[in-house]
C-alpha cells in the first residue's frame, strides 16, 4: 500500500450528478484515493454546497433536470470566489452541440465522457487539482 500524497488528503472535491449510483461510485473511488468528497444530487444543492464548502475542484454532470451542468457552471462562475475553481463536466452525451462545447470551454471547464474508470477518474481529479496546488 503506497502512501497518499498530502495534497490529496487536504483536497476537497464536490461531485454533482443526479444519478445516485454514479455519484456514490465516484465518491467512493475518490475517497479511497484520499480525497475529501462531498456530493450533491442536483445543481441547486451543488451550488449551495460549493458556496458553503469551497471545494478545490468540482466534477459535474452535464444532463440534469431543472438546472443542467451548463446552468450550474454559469451560476458558479458568477461568484467571484468560484471563478477559478477547476471544473470538469462529465457526460454520456457524445453528440454535444458546438455552441455548448464552446461555452463550456469559455467557462473554463474540462469535458470528459462517461464511463470513467477508476484510473480515469483519479487522473481527472489530479489534473483538476494541479491548477490549485
Amino acid at each position: 500500500m503506497s502512501a497518499i500524497p498530502i495534497e490529496q488528503t487536504s483536497s476537497k472535491i464536490l461531485i454533482v450528478d443526479d444519478d445516485e449510483g454514479v455519484t456514490q461510485t465516484f465518491a467512493r473511488m475518490l475517497r479511497l484515493e484520499g480525497y475529501q468528497v462531498r456530493t450533491a444530487m442536483s445543481a441547486e444543492k451543488g451550488l449551495v454546497e460549493a458556496e458553503e464548502n469551497h471545494p478545490d475542484a468540482i466534477i459535474l454532470d452535464l444532463r440534469m433536470p431543472l438546472v443542467d451542468g451548463l446552468g450550474f457552471l454559469r451560476r458558479l462562475r458568477s461568484h467571484d470566489d468560484q471563478r477559478a475553481t477547476p471544473v470538469a463536466i462529465v457526460t454520456g452525451d457524445y453528440f454535444l452541440e458546438d455552441a455548448v462545447s464552446n461555452e463550456l470551454q469559455a467557462l473554463g471547464a474540462e469535458l470528459r465522457f462517461k464511463p470513467l474508470w477508476l484510473e480515469d477518474l483519479v487522473g481527472l481529479a489530479r489534473n483538476l487539482l494541479k491548477v490549485t496546488h
